[in-house]
């Protein structure tokens, strides 16, 4: 497996680790305010490959105690969980986010005990998830199960929503939190504008709305937070 990107060090990835954090390329989704869209449109080329990484990893141990994955999406690779379980058994912690469009994948690794921390993105509401994760239609199902595999899971994950004006709106967080009903946690992140985003016109939002959207959600999640503030 080829690594897209290595954060040699992070005490924000990985709660209550000291972690590293490596990018996966590739994604099924074509968020327009996408942070990391080079990882999605092919322009980033492999920084290693996964046993230049374990290498590093082997000289990290005392310094560092767990791993964050990201992307892109890393359920794309089907050889994953053989990272992961590699990972694992050099004794170190290990966090994945992932969009929840892979279940099945994402069933294996839980099943496995492959990951002790997940974050799942919830992009917007039902009606709106398809436009705001770029595309023309989205199956919801699958968004559905994996939200239903990670509360059932017993390790500890968050869902969380990047929150980006014009996309959300005040009653979009009564529809997401149908979806994460009875969730342990959600955080709510506000849109940073940064040279890598590939459209225009989007912008955070108020600091009140994101008060406003935090109080909706407490409807639903038992703990909801503000990332950030």
């Amino acid at each position: 497996m080829k690594l897209h990107g290595l954060q040699k060090m992070t005490l924000l990835d990985f709660p209550e680790h000291v972690a590293c954090t490596i990018f996966l390329g590739g994604c099924d989704f074509r968020c327009p305010f996408c942070h990391n869209y080079e990882l999605i449109d092919g322009t980033a080329q492999p920084v290693m490959d996964e046993e230049e990484f374990l290498s590093f990893l082997s000289k990290r141990k005392g310094l560092l105690d767990g791993v964050a994955i990201t992307g892109g999406e890393p359920c794309l690779h089907k050889d994953l969980p053989d990272l992961l379980k590699r990972i694992r058994e050099m004794g170190f912690a290990v966090k994945l986010d992932t969009n929840g469009y892979h279940p099945d994948l994402l069933q294996k690794i839980l099943e496995e005990h492959l990951v002790d921390y997940a974050a799942m993105d919830i992009k917007n509401s039902p009606d709106k998830y398809a436009r705001t994760a770029g595309l023309d239609s989205i199956d919801l199902g699958r968004i559905r199960r994996s939200i239903s595999l990670l509360m059932d899971s017993g390790i500890d994950f968050e869902f969380r929503t990047t929150v980006v004006e014009p996309l959300h709106e005040e009653e979009d967080f009564y529809g997401i939190g149908e979806l994460i009903k009875g969730a342990e946690c959600h955080f709510l992140q506000s849109f940073t504008d940064r040279d890598s985003v590939p459209f225009e016109g989007f912008r955070a939002p108020d600091p009140e709305k994101l008060l406003t959207y935090q109080k909706i959600l407490q409807g639903y999640v038992k703990k909801v937070q503000i990332r950030g503030t």
